[in-house]
């Protein structure tokens, strides 16, 4: 059953940026890794969360997940009711829009939350309660994925949860626009973003990624991809890299969260 809806959405309204295309680079890797789970679900919804002012976000991730999951569907949850009545006309099979927050008003489990750039504006002491929240209104099988990336895509960083708790980080990038790896720290999810210093694993991380991109070098005359695909193979020497070659060439990698979980304290 799913939990009582409070009286009045859990959260605060963000600044609701958005452009289209913004998060394909998430919904494809959402496709590619979680798509057989939906395809398996007897009811496969998927929650755009915090979609912003226009829902282009929304209507994307339906268009995408369903050429891996015909019958998934899409809820758009937003915290300001004006934008969910602007978002209204947009309906159509399988995308609906309601007005919301953490609390996720849906009458059963969804699947799949996706929450991009929602938790920018919350304190880092705040993320883990969220966390837990949504992880909470999961499906058995099902996923979060929270993060972060630029205004229009190029550049994301993004964590995977399960029911159980965090699971992976995955950074991701049009290659042509970065200069070194670390350049991704700007999109450091919130539970990530503070901890870039000396002494915590993700900042170790950057540094060992930044170095192999240098020795990687040579490569860059066959073009950013295969610099890249040797910068991860190299890494993944010492980093706990989940991913292979396939990934890699889309511009990705992804780790272990317990490799860069932030210290205590």
């Amino acid at each position: 059953m799913a939990p009582r809806t409070p009286s009045r959405p859990v959260g605060t309204v963000t600044r609701g940026t958005t452009n289209p295309n913004r998060l394909r680079r998430m919904d494809r890797w959402i496709a590619a890794t979680h798509g057989a789970a939906l395809r398996r679900s007897p009811d496969p919804v998927a929650v755009d969360l915090g979609y912003g002012a226009s829902p282009w976000t929304a209507v994307e991730l339906l268009l995408r997940l369903r050429t891996v999951a015909p019958h998934a569907r899409v809820v758009g949850v937003e915290i300001d009711p004006a934008r969910v009545a602007a978002a209204e006309p947009y309906e159509r099979e399988g995308l609906t829009f309601r007005h919301g927050g953490f609390e996720v008003p849906l009458p059963g489990s969804p699947t799949l939350i996706r929450a991009a750039n929602v938790l920018r504006q919350y304190d880092e002491d705040q993320v883990a309660a969220v966390w837990e929240r949504l992880r909470t209104r999961l499906a058995p099988g099902g996923l979060l994925v929270e993060g972060t990336c630029d205004e229009i895509g190029r550049r994301h960083v993004w964590v995977a949860l399960g029911p159980e708790g965090p699971r992976t980080v995955t950074f991701a990038a049009r290659l042509g626009s970065l200069e070194r790896p670390s350049d991704l720290a700007e999109r450091l999810p919130k539970a990530l973003i503070h901890r870039n210093v000396p002494g915590e694993p993700v900042h170790a991380f950057l540094r060992d990624f930044d170095r192999a991109w240098a020795a990687a070098a040579p490569y860059a005359s066959y073009g950013a991809r295969q610099r890249w695909m040797r910068a991860v193979r190299d890494l993944s020497a010492d980093w706990p890299v989940l991913d292979g070659s396939s990934r890699w060439r889309q511009g990705e990698v992804t780790v272990r969260w317990g490799a860069l979980a932030p210290r205590l304290g």
